[in-house]
């Protein structure tokens, strides 16, 4: 299944799809997919993201996300959102713009941050834009 054509950054349903997507599904993405677990440990990541950030999977499964993967992401903007809405019991969707800025020169990202109250996962995409 050729993912990158059906499954899109924007798509409404993109959370439906990454609950249920192998990581050959994931791998074949045109946007970076992070995924982590209640305690930020990162538990699925894709090909996309590990080439365009540089950091391998080793570098990054089973890691604390924002405090050993990502510490540039430990913030309100996108840290705070996942626990607000964790202790909310609430969804999260949001959409931000964003730089990331560790281990690589400046990269101007959409960033999609993703969670549903009884979801094993939550996740961050991460669309880089030309």
């Amino acid at each position: 299944m050729n993912t990158e054509h059906t499954v899109s950054f924007a798509d409404a349903a993109i959370l439906d799809f990454l609950e249920r997507a192998s990581d050959a599904e994931l791998d074949g993405l045109d946007f970076g997919v992070i995924g982590m677990d209640d305690a930020a440990r990162v538990t699925r990541y894709n090909r996309f993201e590990s080439t365009a950030a540089g950091l391998s999977p080793d570098r990054v499964l089973g890691h604390a996300l924002f405090t050993v993967v990502a510490p540039c992401m430990n913030n309100f903007m996108i840290a705070q959102r996942f626990e607000d809405a964790q202790q909310d019991g609430s969804a999260l969707d949001d959409i931000i713009d964003y730089v990331l800025t560790l281990r690589m020169r400046p990269v101007k990202v959409k960033l999609r941050l993703l969670a549903r109250p009884g979801s094993a996962l939550r996740y961050v995409l991460v669309h880089r834009q030309a």
